[in-house]
């Protein structure tokens, strides 16, 4: 049996960890570019389903996303003032990014859903119907649950009231309780409940148990069976995202621009 002396193992080691270092990186780098294509895609994905465009567990290629993508324009708006910005370009804005780095973002004040900085900027999509006129706003989510951060879309009719649906694609919930915000069923209750009320006060909450139908119960959607936590986060990130913190500066000038 051959021995190899210490200065050898090493050597040999070092020799194998450095091409296999060499590989990783030329893997990671020729690879970077479709990463980047499926993390826009899976964006487009998430936010279609939000619209209800497209199916919950519906498979379409990349390029069907990419059509029913058409009718959508995504827009980077001032969150504090609510103009819209047409000289920042949604293709490259990184909203996560922004809301990490202090001088593109601001401390939230404290809040039940435990968000703890907003971006300066947010990036919203404007879906389009028949004749090119925007018949529904998706807006980006984000709060605390269980166990961590939910991030998602919501979706709310061109009156900016009327929720259209809702989605998540992010998560550290608990499979089978607060992960059921992932169940198309559950998912399926939120069109046609409202956001606020006739006097614009937000009304919308996740309760323990079972609310009405839409038009009997707007302002109610039935609680996720044994994850009250996740429930109550769902509720306090859509009272953050939907009030003056958030994205109501934008749907107040939205709405006074539709009237």
């Amino acid at each position: 049996m051959q021995h190899h002396s210490v200065k050898y193992t090493l050597l040999f080691s070092a020799a194998v960890c450095g091409v296999c270092a060499i590989f990783v990186s030329t893997a990671a780098v020729t690879l970077a570019s479709r990463q980047d294509a499926n993390k826009v895609l899976e964006k487009r994905r998430n936010v279609l389903q939000a619209a209800g465009i497209m199916k919950p567990g519906e498979k379409l290629s990349a390029a069907e996303i990419d059509a029913a993508f058409g009718n959508v324009d995504a827009v980077v708006i001032d969150v504090e003032t609510g103009q819209e910005l047409p000289d920042v370009d949604p293709q490259t804005f990184d909203q996560q990014k922004a809301k990490k780095d202090p001088k593109t973002s601001h401390p939230a004040p404290e809040n039940l859903s435990r968000v703890q900085r907003v971006p300066n900027r947010a990036l919203i999509y404007k879906v389009k119907g028949d004749g090119g006129k925007v018949d529904m706003l998706v807006l980006p989510i984000e709060g605390y649950g269980l166990w961590g951060t939910l991030y998602g879309f919501l979706a709310l009719g061109v009156d900016t009231r009327t929720i259209e649906g809702i989605t998540y694609y992010e998560h550290k919930e608990t499979p089978g309780l607060g992960g059921e915000v992932d169940n198309p069923s559950w998912k399926a209750l939120w069109p046609g409940r409202e956001a606020y009320d006739d006097d614009w006060q937000l009304k919308i909450e996740v309760i323990k148990g079972r609310a009405g139908k839409p038009d009997e119960d707007p302002y109610r959607v039935d609680g996720l069976s044994g994850a009250t936590l996740t429930s109550r986060g769902v509720t306090n990130m859509l009272h953050f995202w939907l009030g003056p913190e958030g994205f109501g500066p934008y749907l107040e000038k939205f709405r006074e621009g539709q009237t």
